[in-house]
Formats: structure tokens, C-alpha cells, sequence
């Protein structure tokens, strides 16, 4: 007991010695150190602000507005402005900007977790940080936003700021303020929401993405009864308004007002700035930021012309990319913003999270046979599409059919642990529940944007190399000094001949298989299809790549209503109009590294005992298969067929006097029917590439005995190996008796 004292009063004086240094060291700073950010009104009050966005040629794309729908605060219910203060900032018109108890209780929590998690900001300290600072977590970030509040609440009233934050703060999908937030999700002015949707919107604030009513509604719905809670227990609603307002249904009533301006290349290039500088778009505006992005202006209208002859009444998007990880199109149509919308991946993650990672562990090769069949896995049985199975298939073939079973075994096989590290280091990422064979196919829990899952590509047409997919080159600041250019480094996932096997069979996927409208264009690609659903489907995609390029379409219902598509229609006759237009001279083949080269098969092992042998000289060309591997996987055994050949078993007898002789043929022997006469034996027949019962008549006048040769031929330098003799047979006409001869016997019929 008295060790358990000991250490209580050893941490908390630690505790407590850490808060006096950390008070200290923040105070000194906020009273001794000039602040590094002066106070700009005009950065308050600057509500149509723009941010310039450029393509790879250095042309102006487009002007896009981040807060242009401003309302007045006397207009609003005060129930609305009453749920950001419960939620947000319960004591705003009482503190001079500052809520003391609550920085020290944040300050208290950053310093038993050893991170700055905690801000403990006000409404007056998130309009300061929102227009004149960035959003990284430091001390003295903390001190200029803290001197910047106490000039703020000098220069406007309460009301006035309250104004100002709720017309600048962010709400989600490229929302910017309380008025165009309200226009989004519920298709009306802000003047006219009600408690519920209100509440909803305050309890926005803390993460738009996370409490979203259209991508997560049961957080969404959760977080405003927890806004309505408060308020209550503010006394700002009574217990009826909040039991009404806690059992309304959260109605969103998306508009289209501005779904062509969320899902625009702009859009996407705004996002990643914001996060590459830790800003909001407002600060963006403000300080006149130019984002320099990688648009290359005819690949977009390329991509935007291939949805034309698209129905569409569905979601959907496409992104091009280049071969080190520059996005240079990129649209798509929503009533929400689409770049950072997770779905399942279907089948199209297969290359990437299965077959690759068992290429490049040396597990299988593209001639690789794998039994499909109706398997159970502790209770998981996957089906085919079609809900056949096919007994032993080729990689190469289960790729391009994208049959289930095999990519569940093979990711068995590499063990999902592993799989999943190649996928990661590809820019996927995996819930922690993700770690079931399922993954194989898709079933993820929360999927992937289709962003990263065609940046994932990237390792196939740039041989095992992954590049971050980045819509922005660099961005100035308004003085025009480059304060950001991405120089994202190559991550080496996987080998350069793993890289060209996949490549070579998501070509058979184009040529035959499920991507085969891509079949007839005249030049190298590869591809793979993927289809989401159970009794109806949801979600298509195509995914393909040129040695140039990768491109990938999705189609699908956000809201997971039926689509009347699979990954091998509609998406796939997108990228192929695409891919049609961006190329006025072939892209070039797919280069092959030494590391790979052609070896031939015995077909005949192949199929019939299902393991890979190297053909030797003997076996019929027919049967001989001609395929790729690596030289870290490529069959070291020759094959031992045909290098003896046995004695054929040969059959006889009499038929309207003549002789007729039978065996049972294999068409890759050659066989030779031999008749002795006096001691003579005379070749009277040669047979080659029959199969199965072979008979043979003859004319008979005498005693005549019978026997076969079989050969078989080296097709590398034409000798042959012969078998011993069949059996002989000895027949002659009914006249003199009939009598067989079998091995030296004798039998008289």
C-alpha cells in the first residue's frame, strides 16, 4: 500500500512539475514573444475570396469561390445559434475570447498523453485560426492564435463575431459557412432550419467528414443528440423541444447545386492543398495562394467527352494518371464530393492485395493451376459469379476471368498478414477488422477512395514502384514564393519481373477475359474489371493501364440503390473511349526485363498431374505450352514422359475372313503395324495422331502372325526412342482353323 502512495505522489508531483514548466514556458511566450501574425480585419471580413488553381501548361483553370453565401446573424432561429454555443462554446458571450478552465484542463490531458490533442479553442479562437492561421498543433501556434482573439474581441462585438464564424465555418463537401451548408443538405436557407437540423449541423463542426448525415447517418444522428443534450442542460431548449427534436429523422435533401463544383479537378486540388499546408480553403483565398497542379487540359476533356455516351443516372468518377503518381484528370458526378469516398473494390483489388504478392513471394507463376471448387473456411464459402466451378485453372485464366475461389486461396497461401503489407505499402488502408480471407474479393469495411485504388497500379507500369497519387506540383503564396512542390519518392513494393507478370496476364484479362472490349485496341493494355454486389450490384469498375498511363472508372449509387452494370460494360467501354482519344501514336509496349523469359511446358503433366515440368524433346508440340516466368520461379525439372515408351497391348481376330487388329492409340505416339512371312517382318501401317480405340482390317490367306512398334520422335535433332514389340498375334482363315498366339501360347477356337 505504502509502495502504491509512493508512486501516486511520484507521477502527480511529475504532473504537476510539467504543468508549471509548460505554464511558464507558454506564458513567457505569450507575454515576451512578438507575435509572428498581424491582426488583418480584412481577413475577417474577406468573404468572397478565391483560390487560383493552374494546369501542368501554367493556364488558369478556373476561379473557385470558397465562402460566397454569407447570412445575416439577426435572420437566423435562436435555437441555431444557440446549438454552436452549447456544443461549441457554452460561456462565448461571458469570456473576453478565452475560456481559461478549459485550456487547463486541455492542457492537463497534452501532458499525460505527451501530445497536443487538445485546443480547448473558443468560437472567437476558431475564427482567428480559420482566417489567419494554419491548423498544426504547436506552442506557438497556440500563443499568436491567442493574441490574435483578445485583438479580435477589442475591434467587434460578440454578436458580430458569432456572425463571422458561423459564415467562414467549414461543414463538409466544400461547404464554407452555415448558409451554404444548409443549401446543401437540406435544400433551404438557414433562416428556415429546424432545432434538429440545427443541431446536426453544430455537431458537424467537430469532423464534417465523420458526422456527415449523408456518408455516416447514425454518427451523424448520434452527435446532435448529444448537441441537443447540452442545450438542454444550458436550459437553452425545454425537456419537450428536446425529446421532439431527439426523435425527429434526419432528412438530408441533397441539391445539385453544386455537384459538377465539388467532384471538379479543382475541388480535389484545393483538398490537398489544404491538407499539404494545414489550412482552410478561407486562408487559401486570403492569402491569395496559387495551386500549380499536374492537369494535362486534353487528357481532361479527353475523360470528360468518354461519359458522354454514359446514361448517367448514377454516381460516378475517373481519374487518369501518369506513370509516377500525377494525376492529370479527373471527374465525377455526386450530390456529395467523391475524391475521399470510400467503397469496396471488388475484384479490382485482386492484382494488388493477391496475385502480385504471391508472384513476388515465388508461390505461383501465371501457369500456376488451382483447383476451383466450392470450398469452407471456418465457415466462409465464396462463390463464383456465375456460381460455377471450373476444377483446375491457370493463374493466368483465374485472373482473367476473375474467378473467387482461386484469389481466396492464393491469398490464404501468402497468408493476409503479408498480403495486406504489399497493399499498404501500395497507399491501401485497411480497417482493423479487415483481416479475414474476404479481403480477396473486396469485402472490406470501409473500402477505398478511387483515388488510391488506381494509384495502387502505379507498381505494374512502373515495374513494382509505387507512386502517391498528387493532384498538386507545387503552390506559391501571394508574394509568390514556393512554399510547398511534391517531391514524393518512389517506394519499391515489388520486383520488376513480378511488376511485368501481372501486367502480362491483366493483358489476357483485355484480349479474352472479363475486360475484353479493350481486346481490339491496337496497342498494349491491361486491365481488370470489378463488380460489387450480392442480388443486385452497386458499385463497377475498370481499372486499366497503358505503359504511359492508368486510368479507372467507377459507377455506382452512393446511396446503394441497384445499378444496371458490371465492371465489364459500361466502365469499361469508359476507359476505352478514353484511352481511344489521349493516344495519337501508340503509347509502346510493355518492356520486359531480363529477369523474365519464355519456357516450354509438358502440357500433358500440366493437366494431368496439375505440376509444372519443362517440356523435353519428346513431347508432341501440341501438348507442349509455351509461357512466362520469372527466373526466381521458373521449373527447374525437365519432364520424364515419353523418355521410354511401353509395348502397345494389341488385340485380334477374324471377321468375313479378314484379320482385324486393335489398340488402344495416344495421338502424340506413332504406331507401326508389322506382319511377319517366312521369318520376314514387313511394315504394312503407320498411324499418327489418333486417340483412343484404333482397329485395322487386312486381307488374310494364310497363317499370318501380327505385332506394333510403337515410337515416339525428338523434335530436336528427329531421332526416335522404340518400344519392344507388342504382343504377337497369330491368325489365319476359318479353312485352316482359327487360332490365336498370344506370348507362345496357343489357343484353337
Amino acid at each position: 500500500m505504502k509502495k502504491i502512495v509512493k508512486k501516486v505522489f511520484k507521477y502527480g508531483a511529475i504532473v504537476v512539475l510539467s504543468m508549471a514548466i509548460v505554464a511558464s514556458i507558454f506564458l513567457l511566450g505569450l507575454y515576451l514573444l512578438p507575435s509572428k501574425v498581424k491582426f488583418d480585419m480584412d481577413k475577417i471580413k474577406f468573404s468572397n475570396a478565391s483560390v487560383n488553381v493552374y494546369d501542368a501548361e501554367n493556364r488558369i483553370i478556373k476561379t473557385n469561390t470558397s465562402c460566397g453565401m454569407c447570412i445575416k446573424l439577426d435572420t437566423l432561429h435562436m435555437y441555431t445559434k444557440d446549438a454552436f454555443i452549447s456544443i461549441e462554446d457554452k460561456n462565448f458571450y461571458s469570456h473576453s475570447g478565452l475560456n481559461f478552465k478549459r485550456m487547463i484542463g486541455a492542457m492537463i490531458k497534452n501532458i499525460t498523453s505527451f501530445k497536443l490533442k487538445e485546443g480547448a479553442s473558443t468560437i472567437s479562437q476558431q475564427l482567428i485560426k480559420n482566417t489567419h492561421l494554419t491548423n498544426e498543433k504547436t506552442f506557438a501556434r497556440k500563443i499568436n492564435e491567442i493574441k490574435l482573439t483578445k485583438q479580435l474581441e477589442k475591434k467587434l462585438t460578440k454578436d458580430e463575431i458569432l456572425e463571422y464564424y458561423l459564415n467562414i465555418i467549414y461543414f463538409g463537401d466544400n461547404c464554407y459557412g452555415i448558409e451554404s451548408a444548409s443549401m446543401h443538405y437540406f435544400s433551404k436557407s438557414a433562416k428556415d432550419l429546424s432545432l434538429s437540423e440545427s443541431a446536426t449541423l453544430a455537431g458537424m463542426i467537430k469532423s464534417p467528414n465523420t458526422y456527415s448525415p449523408i456518408k455516416n447517418l447514425d454518427k451523424a444522428n448520434a452527435r446532435r443528440n448529444v448537441v441537443l443534450k447540452e442545450m438542454l442542460n444550458d436550459g437553452k431548449i425545454d425537456f419537450d423541444e428536446y425529446n421532439k427534436a431527439k426523435l425527429d429523422k434526419i432528412e438530408t435533401n441533397i441539391t445539385n447545386i453544386n455537384h459538377s463544383d465539388i467532384n471538379s479537378y479543382t475541388s480535389a486540388c484545393i483538398d490537398e492543398a489544404c491538407d499539404i499546408l494545414k489550412m482552410p480553403q478561407k486562408q487559401l483565398a486570403i492569402g491569395e495562394y496559387k495551386i500549380y497542379s499536374y492537369q494535362n487540359r486534353e487528357k481532361q476533356e479527353a475523360l470528360k467527352n468518354s461519359f458522354n455516351c454514359f446514361d448517367d443516372e448514377n454516381d460516378y468518377a475517373g481519374i487518369s494518371i501518369g506513370q509516377n503518381g500525377q494525376i492529370e484528370a479527373y471527374m465525377a458526378k455526386s450530390n456529395i464530393k467523391l475524391i475521399n469516398v470510400k467503397r469496396q473494390p471488388g475484384s479490382t483489388i485482386k492484382p494488388v492485395l493477391v496475385y502480385s504478392p504471391a508472384l513476388n513471394e515465388n508461390i505461383i507463376s501465371p501457369l500456376t493451376q488451382i483447383n476451383d471448387e466450392q470450398i469452407d473456411i471456418n465457415g466462409y464459402a465464396p462463390n463464383n459469379v456465375n456460381g460455377k466451378f471450373n476444377g483446375y485453372t491457370s493463374v493466368r485464366d483465374c485472373v482473367a476471368k476473375s474467378l473467387n475461389i482461386p484469389a481466396v486461396k492464393v491469398l490464404s497461401y501468402v497468408g493476409v498478414d503479408k498480403a495486406k503489407c504489399y497493399a499498404k505499402n501500395c497507399g491501401l488502408e485497411f480497417d482493423e477488422s479487415d483481416n479475414h480471407l474476404g479481403i480477396a474479393l473486396g469485402g472490406m469495411s470501409y473500402g477505398v477512395t478511387l483515388k488510391d485504388l488506381v494509384g495502387s497500379y502505379t507498381i505494374f507500369n512502373s515495374y513494382g514502384e509505387y507512386f502517391e497519387p498528387k493532384f498538386v506540383n507545387y503552390i506559391t503564396d501571394g508574394n509568390g514564393k514556393i512554399v510547398y512542390r511534391n517531391n514524393t519518392k518512389a517506394i519499391k513494393v515489388i520486383r520488376d519481373d513480378t511488376a511485368y507478370l501481372m501486367t502480362d496476364m491483366l493483358k489476357t484479362c483485355a484480349k479474352s477475359g472479363t475486360g475484353r472490349k479493350l481486346g481490339d485496341l491496337k496497342f498494349d493494355v491491361a486491365t481488370k474489371t470489378g463488380t460489387v454486389g450480392k442480388s443486385f450490384n452497386t458499385d463497377a469498375y475498370n481499372i486499366a493501364y497503358t505503359s504511359k498511363d492508368i486510368v479507372g472508372v467507377w459507377i455506382g449509387d452512393i446511396e446503394n440503390k441497384p445499378i444496371n452494370t458490371v465492371g465489364g460494360g459500361e466502365p469499361t467501354d469508359i476507359v476505352k473511349n478514353y484511352l481511344q482519344s489521349i493516344y495519337t501514336t501508340p503509347p509502346g509496349d510493355f518492356a520486359v526485363p531480363s529477369s523474365v523469359y519464355v519456357e516450354n511446358i509438358d502440357g500433358l503433366s500440366l493437366n494431368e498431374e496439375h505440376v509444372i515440368y519443362k517440356a523435353n524433346n519428346y513431347i508432341p508440340e501440341k501438348y507442349v505450352i509455351s509461357e512466362i516466368f520469372s527466373k526466381f520461379n521458373a521449373p527447374k525439372e525437365k519432364s520424364n514422359k515419353y523418355i521410354s515408351v511401353p509395348a502397345t497391348k494389341l488385340y485380334g481376330k477374324i471377321e468375313n475372313d479378314k484379320a482385324v487388329l486393335s489398340f488402344d492409340a495416344n495421338d502424340y505416339l506413332i504406331y507401326e503395324t508389322y506382319k511377319s512371312v517366312d521369318g520376314n517382318d514387313i511394315l504394312i501401317s503407320t498411324i499418327a495422331g489418333k486417340k483412343g480405340e484404333c482397329k485395322q482390317t487386312f486381307d488374310i490367306d494364310s497363317r499370318t502372325s501380327y505385332f506394333v512398334i510403337t515410337k515416339i520422335k525428338n523434335f530436336a535433332d528427329n531421332t526416335e526412342i522404340i518400344s519392344d514389340k507388342s504382343n504377337t498375334i497369330e491368325l489365319m482363315p476359318k479353312n485352316q482353323g482359327t487360332s490365336l498366339k498370344l506370348n507362345n501360347s496357343k489357343w484353337y477356337i
